[in-house]
């Protein structure tokens, strides 16, 4: 272990010790006898970190590994926190699982370690997705909750998403609380994983009911599913939990034509027919698009692993599927809810939607059409989460999203919401099916009015120290050398969320940015296109996003404004990504 820093080689004999079982000190073992450095140093560099997505990493051996030892540190170390934060309280906590490798038996690991600290754990009986997490811990009065999943991450992964009583995933000041609470447990016997079974709920299917009605007292036009009960949905869960609860959902909505892609509907932890679980990938939609040929569907929905994310395909004005982006998706569900409220006579000046940086400006445009404001946040849902917690006693929260498929409308849960959007998605195809109208030329009667955005992201991955070192290199590169022009078109002002600064160039003036620290680096262009790079927070990548805009005078122009902004995008990202 000769090029191991000290650190890492006492972390890696730590586990060495008898605090560890036998099979985990054998698989260190290994690893050393092989002479396996660099999977030493990625395992033992450092600890697992709370990200945007709370611990998440690949599953194995290790200080920085998913395994029951890290989960149970995190637990334990939640735990205390909890007993400090609410001294006089009966602690109660929710806590679920998706359909991951390990999933299951981590998630009853976390129950395992809650109820030995007398910290009474509502456990879902078998996997349910994310948003029925936080809505658990909104139902049963819970003081924090944990779901088991790394999301939409390849089949290596697994991670661990910590809820507050409101909620929301933690943010600041808990998460930093609790990673210090962790950091404070110097040994494994510290850890109690001894189950008191009297302190164990196990919640059951029917709970799902309360979810579902819940979410349908939200439908804006139930009038108009009755008439287009029989809209053509294709869907696909991609071996993840939205196969337990969206079909059920829809159906009690009154959408009674929804097909369940056979191949991908048995959960899997191995997603054994894709690449990558993500719906944001093309490759994932594959199967469903065909399906949805085969069908002549009128719109194709996909959910990741946790079902918070949602991927949707609609017809094109050639007729030909044509998957949506996640700004694409966000702008639709605002503009359909705003308009909707309008109709009803039941918007009002207290209202708000809510977007992260890196979204589409477009969405807070259509916001701003209809009077209503827009909260801006850090990337992150659990940001617009917080945003709705904060406001809740005088202002609304109606819509909101992120450019990563991640959206929710109105506050029954405080996370990104893949059912319920997927349920508004589809009513919203309803209702202007019943207008005739396809949700493409809906879109494109947006861009006429609101101006035609383009968004483009290009992720860049960076495995281990290595990796993780490239990128902070990165982005002390972008810091020291700002780009003057970008796409040849000059940049006229820098926003750095790591200073909390906005510079404009031509006039110097400096101003502050009103947000919380974050390593994340936005150009805007005089012609108003915004370029952003961020690490990410939850995988070992840099991600790059573009959004460029351009007027549409008719839905005619779309094919060759269209090809207009990809030319100056790949222009814009040529210049930034090197």
């Amino acid at each position: 272990m000769s090029n191991i820093d000290q650190a890492t080689q006492t972390r890696v004999q730590q586990w060495l010790s008898a605090e560890y079982d036998e099979q985990t000190r054998a698989q260190v073992q290994k690893l050393i006898d092989l002479n396996e450095e660099t999977e030493l140093i990625d395992s033992f560099y450092k600890e697992l970190e709370f990200g945007t997505g709370g611990l998440r990493g690949i599953m194995g051996v290790g200080s920085n590994r998913i395994n029951k030892f890290t989960i149970g540190k995190a637990t334990q170390g939640l735990a205390n926190y909890l007993k400090k934060q609410f001294p006089e309280t009966p602690l109660k906590v929710a806590v679920a699982y998706d359909s991951r490798n390990n999933s299951q038996s981590l998630g009853q690991l976390v129950a395992d370690v809650f109820s030995a600290n007398g910290i009474f754990v509502y456990l879902f009986e078998t996997l349910r997705p994310t948003p029925l997490l936080s809505f658990a811990v909104r139902h049963f009065g819970c003081q924090s909750g944990v779901m088991l999943t790394a999301s939409h991450n390849p089949k290596e992964y697994n991670g661990y998403k910590a809820y507050w009583n409101d909620g929301g995933q933690l943010v600041a000041p808990h998460d930093k609380n609790v990673i210090d609470e962790v950091n404070a447990i110097q040994s494994v016997a510290s850890i109690n994983f001894t189950r008191n079974p009297e302190f164990v709920e196990v919640v059951k299917a029917d709970f799902d009911e309360l979810y579902i009605q819940a979410n349908k007292a939200l439908s804006f036009h139930p009038e108009v599913v009755k008439k287009q009960k029989d809209l053509k949905i294709v869907f696909s869960p991609i071996h993840g939990t939205g196969v337990t609860l969206l079909p059920k959902m829809l159906e009690a909505w009154g959408f009674d034509n929804v097909y369940v892609v056979a191949e991908q509907a048995e959960p899997n932890g191995n997603f054994p027919t894709v690449v990558y679980p993500n719906p944001e990938e093309e490759e994932a939609m594959t199967l469903a698009l065909k399906a949805g040929k085969e069908r002549d569907a009128d719109i194709i929905l996909a959910t990741d692993p946790d079902a918070d994310r949602v991927g949707l395909a609609v017809k094109n004005n050639k007729g030909v599927f044509q998957l949506l982006n996640g700004n694409q998706i966000g702008s639709l569900l605002a503009y359909y809810v705003l308009s909707s409220k309008k109709e009803k006579g039941t918007l009002k000046a207290n209202q708000y939607i809510a977007k992260t940086i890196v979204t589409s400006n477009l969405i807070s445009d259509i916001g701003s059409s209809f009077d209503i404001k827009t909260y801006e946040t850090l990337t992150g849902f659990k940001f617009i989460g917080e945003v709705i917690t904060k406001h809740q006693a005088n202002e609304e929260y109606l819509v909101g999203g992120e450019e990563s498929y991640g959206f929710l409308v109105g506050e029954l849960v405080r996370d990104k919401d893949a059912i319920n959007s997927a349920a508004f998605i589809a009513e919203m195809a309803a209702y202007f099916k019943e207008q005739g109208k396809s949700l493409f030329e809906v879109l494109l009667a947006i861009y006429q009015e609101y101006g035609f955005y383009q968004e483009k992201l290009i992720s860049l991955t960076k495995k281990g120290k290595a990796g993780a070192e490239e990128i902070q290199e990165m982005m002390r590169n972008l810091r020291a050398n700002p780009p003057q022009q970008l796409g040849g078109v000059n940049v006229q002002e820098i926003r750095d969320y790591q200073t909390l600064e906005s510079h404009v160039l031509d006039t110097g003036i400096k101003a502050p940015i009103l947000l919380p620290q974050s390593d994340v680096l936005q150009f805007i262009t005089v012609d108003g296109d915004v370029i952003s790079a961020r690490p990410s927070g939850t995988e070992p990548k840099i991600k790059f996003y573009c959004s460029v805009k351009e007027p549409l005078s008719s839905a005619a122009d779309y094919e060759s404004v269209a090809q207009k902004l990809e030319e100056k995008v790949q222009r814009i990202m040529a210049d930034i990504v090197k």
